[in-house]
């Protein structure tokens, strides 16, 4: 499994393992990010890896800046179960 990381071409941050990708959509405006949907393809599902892709995903927010905008309900959930993150949103 590769470590989640940025692909800012393709406005999404990603997460490879076994020849899949995962990846959490994102939109950049200034400064708020707002998060679009998150995608898990079936192999890897179950794993955690959404989990872990958003957790990255949010400390890359918080190094950066950003206000969060969780408009995929994967996203709104996480933040709504970490307390810790909640101070991101916009």
């Amino acid at each position: 499994m590769t470590e989640p990381h940025d692909n800012p071409a393709q406005s999404r941050f990603e997460l490879e393992q076994d020849g899949d990708t995962a990846f959490a959509a994102y939109r950049l405006t200034g400064d708020t990010i707002t998060f679009t949907h998150t995608i898990v393809p079936k192999p890897l599902e179950g794993q955690g890896i959404a989990s872990r892709l958003i957790a990255f995903a949010l400390a890359e927010a918080r190094a950066k800046g950003l206000k969060v905008v969780p408009e995929c309900s994967f996203v709104a959930a996480y933040i709504e179960r970490h307390p810790d993150t909640q101070d991101l949103l916009a």
